[in-house]
């Protein structure tokens, strides 16, 4: 496809002005890395003689920190954490980031959210993860902890340009309050853009959506082989949620937008050689593709920003952002060498 660099470029510096809540499954990643001593006494495993820990937003609060570094801390979050050692750890690494916590919901009864990964190391290999455990509460919220979430909502949207809601099966995002959020989104004509990982049919109204492959695979019933099963999957999901927009992402394959009228465009990569680290890159891309169809961007152009996000967190490992300026000198760099 063809791509107007001035326009691009012009998009880009756009996404300053925006400003993005972020309502869903908020998460931290622990990680701890350590270097490979010896073989324990005790039991046939490794002893990492502990180096460093780093927590890192992740989840739904990945999507915010994306949002937060592009358009200098207009975001905020909105869902549920426990009250334990991690809630503190969530709380500081939001404030690191610069991302307001006010319409955050505290549930004594549900724990906060963490992905703690064990990495070892020695001097000779890479560093490789050894194991992760997941500190979470996985039932949906109800009772009180639902009804000030839905009460945040009325007061939190009004105030935004986008409404990204992040759906990890985590139990945040209820029928209720995905039904909320819409219908708010909607009344004060804001941009809402879905990331779920499957049962997009929930999803009814929205502005877009941004399913990876096998999540849009799961929710249309069919196989995606080609360009053909893309428009067919992409028209399914357009009738069935009445979207704006489809975004599918498809990775080492690019992106695929579908919008009513069988208008369809194909997305290549923007980086298929230096893929380190996949981890958080569909944040990434639902974030700033956000942040572009709330600064007035088309949806086309939108998701071709989020393809050169994702293109510079990919080299990163872990969770993972970009700058505006990072944005624009990998566009100059890689389209003057075309």
């Amino acid at each position: 496809m063809n791509i107007d660099k001035v326009k691009l470029v012009s998009d880009i510096k756009r996404l300053v002005n925006s400003k993005v809540l972020v309502v869903g499954d908020l998460a931290i990643d622990e990680m701890i890395y350590g270097d490979a001593e010896r073989i324990s006494r005790e039991a046939p495993v490794l002893i990492l003689q502990h180096t460093r820990t780093n927590i890192i937003l992740g989840g739904a609060s990945n999507a915010a920190h994306n949002v937060s570094t592009l358009n200098n801390g207009k975001v905020a979050v909105l869902g549920v954490f426990g009250e334990d050692y991690q809630s503190g750890q969530m709380l500081e690494a939001f404030e690191k980031a610069n991302i307001d916590t006010r319409y955050l919901v505290r549930d004594k009864m549900r724990k906060t959210t963490t992905k703690t990964r064990i990495s070892g190391s020695i001097t000779t290999s890479i560093t490789q993860q050894i194991v992760r455990i997941d500190h979470q509460t996985s039932t949906p919220i109800e009772g009180e902890t639902e009804a000030k979430v839905l009460k945040n909502l009325e007061e939190a949207i009004p105030h935004y340009d986008a409404v990204i809601l992040s759906d990890y099966k985590i139990g945040c995002l209820t029928d209720r309050v995905v039904s909320k959020a819409i219908e708010l989104a909607n009344k004060y004509n804001k941009v809402i853009v879905v990331d779920a990982q499957g049962q997009l049919e929930r999803f009814k109204n929205v502005t877009s959506m941004t399913p990876n492959l096998p999540d849009t695979q799961k929710s249309v019933g069919f196989q995606i082989n080609n360009e053909e099963d893309l428009k067919r999957a992409g028209r399914k999901l357009l009738e069935e949620t009445n979207a704006k927009s489809v975004l599918i992402t498809c990775g080492a394959d690019g992106m695929f937008v579908a919008e009513p009228n069988d208008k369809y465009t194909k997305i290549p990569v923007f980086n298929k050689s230096e893929v380190f680290d996949v981890t958080g890159a569909g944040d990434t891309v639902t974030a700033v593709f956000s942040l572009a169809l709330a600064s007035g961007i088309d949806p086309v152009y939108s998701a071709i920003i989020g393809n050169i996000a994702a293109s510079i967190v990919v080299r990163q490992f872990g969770c993972a952002t970009t700058t505006i300026d990072e944005l624009v000198s990998t566009v100059e760099s890689r389209m003057n060498r075309r």
